[in-house]
């Protein structure tokens, strides 16, 4: 596979090119599915084998792609780059800037500890059935699922700069849950949320420890339906991880992506509120918030030697200590913003055009001690945690969340749950409420499978590492 990038991409540069990069990628999947105890749905895709193929030409950008690697193919993909650059040059008021990179040589494979490809699609359902079927236990229960999907991609990417890279890396994303009814209403628990993907193997199954949390989530969507609501109209709001992971991900990830800022994605959804002389000046959140995009951490889904514009993997700070200090970036955008690119521009599969996306963006831990430890710091308030539902503006400034339980929180100890927890915010009137975020013994990773961007739509797989934190005088109730 590396002779026949090579290839390409020398028959491609022989033709004349700015700038050129050539992308495959390889990649396995396998799915489970249950329902009510049984197996639903299983799916199993090896060796989808994809390339695309850029140019950049006459101050413009050119890509194609294909699943399809024969050479009458690939001959056709390379006609198609160049015509395209020559289409969209119609288009185009300015030429790209687009600074050279240095280039970068190597090879990663980072192996999980069990791989699920070579495990025994029998050992996978043997371990599955007894958590599947202690699902159904609860009296009131009258559904329960478990999902879990599996993925491997080997990925080489090779530049006209000189880069060649390649990676091997595996991602799951596992989760079950239970609905309650009492034919009234119906309430909801998941394990570990809808936030669960990891970089790693199987052993991220027995990491999340699906069996001892059967018997928690069936009870507490149980207690759920006779529990109340949170009256109060505002509240100090402690969130927690996996919650606050989706937070940062709608609420700055989005917002901080460059192309929105110019438009470029502003069809789906695809608007920020963030402009170019925010950078520097605006105050995004309190002195506790410091959010990096961290693309050299292998233990998170977003590791990358290179993105997928040929910039090195780095260690930005977009947020430090509240003030907005950078965006996530393509060279491009860079470029426009006079930045140093962030290492941000990544695509799914190798047919698929690069786009600006989160990698591993992080929430860095604070100082307030464990989870017990703000718990008992906090007077009066709840603990909330793991996603219902949730919506935010096509600018990613107004929001609601509702997550799927609360704990109430008086004089610094839990007493008991609420249902359905809901609150309300501004982002950056949200964030700047943020009076303390626990230390790094509570940080972990959640992510995504299913990040979606782009038209045609990709859902791009990525990390968040978040710790709970604490926000003061947040609004839950909007009364009419």
């Amino acid at each position: 596979m590396k002779k026949r990038v090579q290839n390409i991409l020398d028959r491609v540069m022989k033709r004349g090119v700015q700038f050129a990069d050539v992308r495959l990628t390889v990649t396995d999947s396998e799915s489970f599915s249950f329902e009510r105890g049984s197996l639903k749905d299983y799916g199993l895709s090896q060796d989808n084998v994809s390339i695309g193929i850029r140019v950049l030409v006459g101050g413009v950008f050119g890509f194609a792609g294909t699943n399809d690697l024969s050479a009458k193919s690939i001959d056709a993909a390379i006609s198609a780059a160049f015509r395209n650059a020559e289409e969209s040059r119609r288009f185009r008021r300015s030429a790209i800037e687009f600074p050279a990179q240095k280039a970068v040589v190597g090879s990663r494979v980072i192996a999980p500890k069990e791989d699920p490809f070579t495990m025994s699609y029998a050992d996978k359902i043997g371990w599955f059935m007894p958590i599947v079927q202690g699902l159904t236990g609860g009296k009131r229960t009258i559904y329960s699922r478990f999902e879990a999907e599996f993925r491997r991609q080997y990925k080489i990417y090779a530049n006209s700069e000189g880069t060649f890279v390649e990676t091997t890396r595996w991602h799951v994303n596992p989760e079950m849950s239970v609905l309650a009814s009492d034919g009234n209403a119906v309430m909801s628990r998941t394990w570990p949320g809808m936030m669960a993907a990891r970089a790693g193997g199987f052993e991220v199954m027995r990491d999340f420890a699906f069996p001892e949390h059967v018997e928690t989530i069936i009870a507490e969507a149980d207690q759920l339906l006779d529990a109340p609501r949170i009256a109060e109209e505002r509240a100090d709001l402690i969130i927690g991880g996996s919650q606050l992971a989706l937070q940062l991900h709608e609420s700055v990830g989005h917002a901080t992506e460059a192309d929105r800022i110019f438009g470029m994605e502003i069809s789906y959804a695809g608007k920020t509120f963030v402009k170019p002389e925010h950078i520097g000046k605006l105050r995004y959140g309190s002195p506790q918030m410091t959010v990096v995009a961290d693309s050299t951490d292998e233990t998170g889904i977003g590791f990358n030697l290179t993105d997928d514009d040929g910039v090195p993997a780095k260690r930005a700070t977009i947020i430090k200590e509240g003030l907005l200090v950078d965006l996530q970036t393509s060279r491009e955008t860079a470029a426009l913003l006079g930045l140093e690119p962030s290492s941000n521009m990544l695509a799914v599969h190798g047919s698929d055009i690069p786009l600006i996306r989160m990698n591993n963006l992080n929430l860095m831990p604070g100082t307030a001690g464990s989870l017990k430890d703000l718990i008992a710091d906090t007077e009066k308030g709840y603990l909330v945690d793991l996603t219902k539902t949730w919506s935010i503006d096509d600018s990613r400034n107004n929001f609601q969340f509702t997550t799927e339980i609360g704990w109430k929180i008086e004089q610094g100890k839990i007493t008991g749950i609420v249902k359905e927890p809901t609150y309300y915010g501004i982002t950056t009137e949200f964030w700047n409420s943020c009076d303390a975020v626990c230390s790094e013994s509570e940080w972990k990773y959640w992510g995504t499978f299913f990040c979606g961007k782009g038209e045609p739509g990709q859902a791009m797989q990525l990390s968040h590492k978040t710790a709970p934190a604490r926000f003061r005088n947040v609004v839950v109730n909007v009364k009419a």
